[in-house]
């Protein structure tokens, strides 16, 4: 199952896969989207991964540790979660609205693009 979650809740999604581990959120954005605006660690990993490299990459993430995935708006972070979910990921979420909603919710100062 792919949890969804808005930027606002995610600290407690967080809280609630504690047991699992530390939490990565994984950027799926292009690096240069990570350039224009990027995210702070707060509670949980930060591991940027482009989206077409990922599948070549799945050895570098645990299938076990909870996993929040983060893009632009929350689509191409979507299709990435539910690949990791079918590639028996056990605790997946998309951030719902990405980096756009972060700023308004979670974080100002992160710019929008």
């Amino acid at each position: 199952m792919i949890d969804q979650v808005q930027p606002a809740q995610l600290q407690d999604w967080i809280a609630s896969q504690a047991p699992n581990g530390t939490t990565v959120v994984l950027d799926v954005r292009e690096p240069w989207e990570v350039q224009t605006a990027s995210v702070q660690p707060q509670g949980f990993e930060l591991v940027a991964m482009v989206m077409h490299t990922i599948p070549a990459r799945l050895q570098d993430l645990n299938r076990d540790q909870p996993i929040a995935c983060l893009c632009h708006h929350g689509a191409r972070s979507m299709q990435v979660a539910a690949f990791l979910a079918q590639q028996g990921f056990s605790h997946v979420a998309n951030i719902t609205g990405g980096i756009h909603a972060w700023s308004s919710q979670v974080d100002a100062s992160v710019p929008t693009y």
